[in-house]
């Protein structure tokens, strides 16, 4: 039988979060009610307090860093007793203080594992509060303060939510299906056919492949994932966060990207994919000091900004910088003739002095044990997708890289 955590703030919110306690346990499911209240007075019994969770827990008088000692130390909390087979699931309720404690719990528990948060906040920018997690957010519609008509149809409706997903989980789970190795891919529009068949040659292979927006939540939750232990091998096809990170984009992954391959020593394929654009809204909304850069207009919410010289030279030693800090080499393909669709000859970002700006310097830069190959072919050339898939097999199969440095026609 699954165990749902019901966790909150039990001395504001107690009233309500046992009304979904209720509901979990009408449906045979087992509530585990975890106190998080910055006063350590819960309006109903609880199974875990705030101070089991911070031993010398003292209310402060400033709430904010009460909410703030409470969320970093709620998700290990949590995660252990995830680990010790105490819960299958987590559901909160919250305002602003709720929200916060009750993500970072969630933020805590292992991909998978089901989470749902009844939000004030859930119709606005929820990037701050799911990071790279799996986090369902609810709208709270009214205020989580009380019961009423409105607020009892939600709160039920999310506590049938998180138990039917946690018996999905346990179902699944006796599964005799075996699991497949993982593999991990990035992908734009601009990669999805190098993605598509290099994917259907890796699963020809006997792997299972996740892919990945590269939209900079993408890159991070790949990177997240990559850390996790559960992936045997990146195929890192679009790098385009990079250029975002560098040039000032709105989908940048953050200056850790390419980094959780080396620490999980996980074989890894990487391709300066995408990097001839840097990712702005519409373009009304970018700088006016871009405005006479070359723009390309992906749709109406997306304009893209071909990356210079310049530029292709500081995302390339981003790259190597990355990469020779990795204890297995990882293998670099370069596609010559364009990183993107639009990067091809004819196309409105080919800029042969960009490309070779970024070639060079990728050639120069990287560490000589590092293998880069050189290939005649677009990036969405079948050629150069069947390569990318031939080589992350050769690593998977060989355990690591061979040292040497070659070119494919």
């Amino acid at each position: 039988m699954p165990t749902i955590a019901v966790l909150g703030c039990f001395d504001t919110k107690g009233h309500e979060l046992a009304f979904v306690a209720e509901i979990i346990r009408s449906l045979g499911v087992i509530p585990l009610l975890i106190d998080t209240g910055t006063t350590n007075r819960p309006q109903v019994d609880v199974d875990i307090r705030v101070t089991d969770i911070l031993p010398a827990f003292s209310q402060p008088e400033d709430r904010g860093r009460c909410v703030s000692e409470i969320a970093a130390a709620v998700g290990p909390f949590v995660h252990r007793l995830a680990t010790e087979g105490r819960l299958d699931g987590i559901i909160s309720l919250g305002g602003g203080g709720g929200t916060s404690i009750g993500t970072a719990a969630m933020r805590g528990l292992p991909l998978g594992i089901p989470k749902v948060m009844v939000s004030t906040l859930a119709s606005g920018n929820t990037a701050p509060y799911v990071g790279t997690s799996d986090i369902v957010m609810v709208p709270a519609i009214v205020d989580v303060a009380g019961l009423n008509r409105l607020s009892r149809s939600i709160f039920m409706a999310a506590a049938h939510a998180v138990c039917g997903m946690a018996r999905a989980r346990q179902i699944a789970a006796t599964s005799t299906a075996p699991d497949k190795p993982l593999i991990v891919a990035s992908m734009f529009g601009n990669t999805t056919e190098c993605v598509r068949i290099a994917t259907q040659d890796l699963e020809a292979a006997g792997y299972e492949v996740l892919v990945f927006h590269a939209t900079g939540t993408g890159g991070r939750t790949m990177e997240s994932l990559i850390g996790s232990g559960m992936v045997a091998g990146v195929l890192d096809i679009t790098t385009t966060e990079i250029a975002d990170e560098l040039c000032g984009g709105v989908l940048s992954a953050g200056p850790t990207r390419l980094e959780a391959a080396g620490a999980a020593q996980v074989p890894a394929i990487v391709v300066p994919g995408c990097v001839d654009m840097v990712n702005f809204g519409p373009r009304e909304s970018m700088p006016a000091n871009l405005l006479d850069r070359t723009l390309y207009q992906h749709n109406d919410q997306v304009t893209l900004m071909r990356t210079t010289p310049e530029e292709n030279r500081r995302i390339a030693e981003f790259i190597a910088e990355k990469l020779n800090a990795y204890p297995l080499p990882a293998t670099v393909l370069l596609p010559l003739k364009g990183v993107s669709v639009i990067a091809e000859a004819g196309g409105p970002f080919h800029d042969a002095e960009a490309d070779h700006a970024l070639f060079e310097t990728l050639q120069t830069r990287l560490d000589p044990s590092i293998r880069v190959v050189a290939a005649d072919h677009a990036i969405n050339d079948p050629a150069f997708a069947h390569l990318c898939a031939s080589e992350l097999i050769r690593l998977l199969n060989a355990g690591q890289p061979q040292a040497d440095a070659s070119s494919a026609d």
